[in-house]
């Protein structure tokens, strides 16, 4: 019989076996244990404010609210600018999940593909992981209802109401007012832009851009509890937004469509301010855009039609074309000669038809010529000789020095973007920029506004006014005030006067009298633009596009892009101003009968309203 202590003796093959065994496990289990241990020790101890954080983010989450956009206005207070509700449908990455079968439930019930929904998220997944993305904007109540209803088949779907922009005339005053966009990544790493993130919307263009910040408002938000699939579950805090201020534009709405419908079918600008305080009353580009295009969202198709379209219908012409100034330059050489004594009013040139300048014959744009003729005459008849010949006295560098105190050569400060400076030309400019001394024979164009000068409809308007006014030079003004939401008043602006050229009295009469007679005497330029009741005085401009060869009516025979432009300034009435009107007409040919025309109607048009209409009947009573 076998000993039992024998069995247990640590001699024993068993007890060996056994103790192998024990020794192998504890080899095994006693690193996984102490494995798990340090990793428990490092998850609760050394993360564990991190982990509690990230648990609370997904069931904790900040929304933010887009605040008001402030309103727009005209100087009437009729509404230009408003905003809208709009519901938009998005999609919160983080909880669509399984994101295939959010995907196809959210094509199904928006009718869209899954690649256009996924193109969508392409676009904008750099979005914070929490931010929902928009997938389909401007949703109808009627499919608001039935997502609400099947919101438990789409975990991530988040419905918004929006504030949308909406412009109430469409295309009336589009660049002026601008438009809204996305941020972009170089805003974003711009100053101005800090503040905001990816997929804030902000001003691109227009007021909209250069009242941003007055615009804007200050944005809310709340902290809410949502629960795992990211539905709302318990609202914790709220901070309400705060409203931009209204602005309220000098801009006359009435005016306004008026002037778009005068340019109607063409291409060109119109800006009619008042004189004596610089405060825009219309500022029209024509053709034009719709600005709630921008915002509803544009197809390629529909960008490329504007982008690409040679008439330009993105360009504000009023600021930013550069022209010629053509025979609305006279102007200025006439003040410039007046002022430097080297003519004054009994001072005459005889025309001919031409100057005999060198080898060349510099024409009059009259074939036949205007024979003897004073400023006055010259003005009201626009006679190319006689400027021809005051230029010559003055030389270039005089002639600059007067278009420049105008404003010309320079933006005119007007609060938008992208205002061009237009051109007046020295001696030390074209040698700093051809390297080749300047000609007497350039002085000659440069006389009569042809040449390098190049000034913008604005700045054109700007000189009438000047001449309005008693030779003020004023800063356009474009909003009137601002005001908070509530109605108090912000900030206005009555004027804004840049300051007073030294101009005598006497030159300025002078200049007014040939300017009444080139819309009111027997043989003026400006005939057509003559009103029953109202003094209007203006300047008439052909500007060339194609070097005249030869006086007469060859102008018809180009093509089209080879016409001169036709221009017209004027001002209104002539005792008492109350408007300046600067016309420019591309390729219209002639100002008298293309520009001419469309600046009375807008004097016309402004004096009728209540504002204007004592005016006419207290001329009337004057007979």
């Amino acid at each position: 019989m076998t000993n039992p202590k024998r069995l247990l003796s640590s001699q024993t093959p068993d007890f060996d076996w056994y103790r192998k065994r024990l020794f192998v496990s504890a080899c095994i289990v006693l690193p996984v244990f102490a494995a798990l241990f340090f990793r428990l020790l490092y998850l609760q101890i050394i993360e564990g404010d991190y982990f509690k954080q990230l648990s609370e983010n997904n069931c904790i989450r900040i929304q933010n609210f887009d605040s008001p956009r402030g309103l727009i206005f005209d100087r009437n207070g009729v509404l230009l600018v408003d905003n809208q509700p709009s519901y938009d449908a998005g999609l919160v990455l983080k909880d669509a999940k399984p994101l295939g079968q959010a995907l196809q439930h959210l094509a199904t019930y928006l009718d869209l593909s899954e690649d256009e929904i996924e193109q969508t998220i392409e676009r904008k997944k750099s979005l914070a992981a929490l931010k929902p993305i928009t997938i389909k904007e401007n949703i109808s109540r009627n499919l608001l209802g039935f997502l609400e209803a099947n919101r438990y088949d789409i975990p991530g779907l988040v419905v918004d109401v929006r504030l949308k922009r909406r412009y109430v005339y469409a295309d009336t005053t589009a660049h002026i007012l601008g438009y809204l966009g996305e941020v972009s990544s170089a805003e974003l790493a711009g100053e101005r832009f800090m503040a905001y993130r990816r997929g804030d919307i902000v001003g691109k263009y227009g007021i909209e851009r250069s009242y941003e910040d007055i615009l804007k408002g200050v944005r809310g938000g709340r902290q809410i509890v949502v629960d795992a699939r990211g539905r709302l579950s318990t609202v914790l805090d709220t901070i309400a937004s705060v409203p931009g201020s209204n602005l309220f534009l000098s801009i006359d709405a009435t005016l306004q469509q008026k002037a778009e419908s005068l340019l109607s079918g063409t291409v060109g600008a119109v800006v009619a301010i008042e004189p004596f305080s610089g405060k825009v009353l219309a500022m029209v580009s024509s053709p034009s855009f719709d600005p709630n295009h921008f915002i509803d969202g544009m197809s390629r198709e529909q960008w490329e039609q504007l982008s690409k379209n040679r008439q330009r219908p993105l360009e504000n012409k009023a600021i930013q074309a550069e022209y010629p100034p053509a025979s609305t330059y006279k102007i200025v050489t006439a003040i410039a000669g007046l002022e430097e004594g080297v003519i004054d009013e009994k001072t005459t040139f005889n025309c001919p038809g031409y100057l005999k300048f060198g080898d060349r014959d510099y024409r009059c744009w009259r074939k036949g010529g205007h024979g003897t003729v004073n400023v006055i005459r010259a003005l009201a008849e626009s006679c190319d000789v006689f400027f021809y010949q005051t230029g010559l006295r003055l030389g270039v560098d005089r002639l600059a020095t007067y278009a420049k105190a105008f404003g010309l050569g320079a933006p005119s400060g007007i609060h938008l973007d992208g205002e061009a400076s237009g051109l007046i030309p020295t001696s030390s400019w074209k040698k700093k920029k051809t390297g080749v001394p300047w000609q007497m024979g350039e002085t000659l164009s440069i006389a009569i506004g042809q040449g390098y000068n190049m000034v913008t409809p604005l700045q054109n308007a700007l000189v009438i006014a000047a001449i309005a006014n008693g030779g003020y030079l004023m800063t356009p003004v474009l909003v009137e005030r601002i005001e908070s939401p509530e109605g108090d008043i912000l900030e206005e602006t009555r004027s804004a006067v840049k300051g007073k050229m030294a101009i005598s009295a006497k030159t300025l009469g002078l200049v007014q009298k040939g300017l009444w007679e080139a819309v009111n005497g027997p043989s003026g330029t400006a005939r057509l633009a003559r009103l029953d009741n109202i003094g209007v005085a203006g300047k008439t401009g052909t500007a060339q596009v194609f070097s005249r060869k030869s006086s007469g009516s060859d102008e018809e025979r180009r093509a089209l892009h080879l016409r001169s432009h036709a221009w017209f300034v004027a001002y209104a009435p002539f005792s008492s101003p109350k408007i300046a009107v600067s016309v420019i007409v591309e390729h219209g040919e002639h100002g008298a009968s293309a520009a001419a025309p469309i600046a009375a109607e807008m004097i016309k048009t402004y004096l009728e309203t209540s504002v204007g209409k004592a005016i006419i009947d207290e001329a009337k009573q004057q007979g």
